[in-house]
């Protein structure tokens, strides 16, 4: 969320950035307005509060002098009724003004370029070579059926379209490369693993920017206020909510869970195989950090999702969004994309953002700089990394001629030493 201050003082500045996510700026001049009749509001409401005051002493100045003070105290009793409806009107009106603010994205950073949709985005850098191949090389939905280790008739069979259903080694395969991830990011990298609810209430949605934006995009449970999580920096992020961190930061978080979203798979968006689906499993990397070490913070951030592709031997690149390709609450973002030669294209496995102080306002979550001020924290989270897009390069790049798949090295000891995946003999290996 805004700072309302920062909208009152630089109304043109925040028309700009929502022009540069492709959105409508009207909302500014709404809030502007909101705002000086609200402020406009409370001077009056201060106002006749310090008369009321001013005039109470004087009552009861005069009544120990014995003088009849009846009509005063009768204007007493109305100026408090209009204060009291004046109250309720600031009340609404503050109402509104959340309801409003609530809606407006994060400020893209100056560093963002700026374009529509996904025009902008620049590759920064990439990382290895695309493998020549001798044979034709094959899709991961006809490698993974063929080996056994995908089923996707059967998972359509349970649950419906979108839905993945790993067998055997496959199963196998998605567990090692989590724990090779986890082990990564907390022995290596410095975070603390957390095993988070998969479930969150609305103010934790909303905290993290998912309510109210995407709320047809997530699964919500019928009769109560929860709602599958989209991420775990849903709930990680949350693990600060409304509180003051007292703790020295930065501050770096981990966790696996699995995750739920309706538009993956969408009606004609790779309904076939599991590279959009409604439910995946992902490792999460969140951080808090003091607001001037944010910038810095996001680029170690994004090496440490990279370490992951690195180890694991897959060709990637990494892609800094433009202003129209940012997430509603990010204000600069760099994907990393792996390329899948079955495919033929580059695959999304990790966004790397940096919200500033965005989720921090919305979350309520603060901090005490070296002053002893309390400020709010800036947030980032990152992808480190999804699956099961990992999963599909991994089969896709490793896939050999007599149809067997060679595993990347980095997961053979989570593998109980198996480096190679063979077409199945049976429904389990």
């Amino acid at each position: 969320m805004l700072d309302m201050k920062r909208i009152r003082e630089n109304p043109d500045a925040i028309r700009e950035g929502i022009k540069a996510r492709g959105q409508p700026a009207d909302l500014v001049d709404e809030l502007v307005a909101f705002d000086r009749d609200r402020r406009t509001l409370l001077t009056e409401v201060e106002r006749l509060k310090n008369e009321r005051n001013t005039v109470s002493l004087e009552i009861g100045a005069r009544k120990k002098q014995g003088e009849d003070t009846s009509a005063a105290q009768a204007a007493m009793r109305q100026l408090g009724s209009r204060i009291a409806a004046l109250d309720a009107r600031v009340r609404d009106l503050d109402e509104q003004l959340q309801a409003k603010i609530i809606v407006i994205p994060n400020m893209p950073h100056s560093s963002a370029p700026v374009g529509p949709g996904e025009s902008a985005n620049v590759t920064v850098r990439s990382w290895g070579a695309p493998r020549e191949f001798e044979f034709e090389p094959k899709g991961h939905t006809e490698l993974g059926e063929a080996l056994g280790i995908l089923d996707l008739a059967r998972a359509s069979k349970m649950s419906g379209a979108g839905f993945p259903l790993f067998v055997g080694l496959g199963a196998r395969l998605e567990r090692a490369l989590i724990n090779f991830m986890l082990d990564l990011h907390v022995r290596e990298h410095d975070y603390i693993e957390v095993w988070p609810p998969v479930l969150c209430h609305s103010p934790s949605m909303t905290g993290t920017g998912q309510l109210p934006k995407l709320a047809t995009d997530m699964y919500r449970l019928a009769d109560e206020d929860l709602w599958l999580i989209p991420t775990a920096e849903v709930p990680v992020t949350n693990y600060f909510r409304d509180e003051i961190i007292e703790q020295p930061l930065p501050i770096y978080l981990t966790a696996y869970s699995v995750c739920f979203r309706k538009e993956a798979g969408a009606a004609g968006r790779e309904t076939r195989g599991i590279i959009r689906v409604h439910q995946f499993d992902k490792v999460e990397m969140v951080k808090f950090v003091e607001p001037g070490t944010s910038c810095d913070e996001l680029e170690s951030l994004t090496r440490n999702a990279e370490d992951v592709l690195q180890r694991l031997g897959l060709v990637y690149r990494v892609r800094m969004l433009g202003a129209g390709d940012l997430s509603f609450a990010a204000a600069k973002c760099y994907d990393l994309e792996l390329w899948a030669p079955g495919k033929k294209a580059w695959l999304e496995v990790s966004s790397c953002s940096n919200f500033e102080d965005f989720q921090a306002r919305r979350a309520g979550i603060r901090f005490r700089d070296k002053k002893g001020k309390v400020r709010f924290v800036h947030t980032l989270n990152g992808s480190g990394v999804a699956l099961p897009r990992l999963v599909v390069a991994i089969l896709e790049n490793g896939q050999q001629a007599d149809g067997s798949v060679t595993l990347p090295p980095a997961i053979v000891p989570y593998m109980g030493g198996i480096d190679r995946i063979a077409p199945a003999g049976g429904l389990i290996r």
